[in-house]
């Protein structure tokens, strides 16, 4: 064995991740973004396009996780799908749709799926969410394609599902923090708030602008 491979074999899956973090994902990610950003240099009413590397101490967790005391990744850094992620932020619910037509007309998805709560009676997380196959002309002599990761993530938001989100995610997150019985109804009763504003705004906007436009 090579003194390069025994000084790979003897760091941790972390310390491993976050090499790659540093000298791959980042700048794949600007790449991604620009690239999602010029395929959608038409599109209106879209807030914000961003992309990011997942950070090691996400991607760690994520490693780290059981599925009935069976550890669920093997070999974490090639089975995480998300260790990029993209997101697009639009302004109503009828532009969810629009601009995913627009991305599986140019990007190969692997998973597609609409997020949403288990039970009808339920308040939480919506959001429309893809595994896309990198596009090879992302890369180059610079960032070759043997080093990157095949796939991304990328998820689709109006900007009250994203606001709430981050919110959410913020707040219920904290390993050092446990919410009460009545914070977390709080945040279920913003989550209908939210799920309230999408809807009479996208009917507003069909009923002034005409979805289609």
């Amino acid at each position: 064995m090579t003194i390069v491979k025994l000084a790979i074999f003897s760091m941790s899956i972390s310390e491993q991740y976050d090499k790659l973090r540093i000298e791959t994902l980042s700048p794949l990610a600007k790449r991604i973004e620009r690239h999602i950003q010029q395929t959608l240099l038409k599109a209106k009413r879209i807030d914000r396009i961003t992309s990011r590397a997942k950070s090691t101490e996400r991607f760690a967790a994520k490693a780290e996780k059981h599925t009935n005391g069976v550890v669920k990744y093997d070999d974490p850094l090639s089975q995480i799908q998300d260790q990029i992620g993209a997101r697009i932020v639009v302004f109503y619910l009828a532009d969810v749709e629009r601009v995913s037509v627009e991305i599986e007309r140019y990007f190969r998805p692997i998973e597609a799926q609409m997020i949403v709560p288990d039970s009808d009676a339920e308040f939480s997380y919506f959001g429309k969410h893809y595994i896309l196959l990198i596009p090879s002309d992302v890369y180059d002599d610079d960032l070759p394609f043997c080093k990157g990761p095949r796939f991304f993530e990328l998820q689709i938001k109006t900007l009250f599902q994203h606001a709430w989100s981050e919110a959410e995610h913020d707040l219920g997150y904290k390993p050092s923090t446990v919410l009460s019985s009545g914070q977390r109804r709080h945040i279920a009763f913003s989550a209908a708030q939210a799920w309230g504003a999408d809807m009479i705004f996208d009917q507003l906007h069909r009923d002034v602008d005409g979805a289609s436009r």
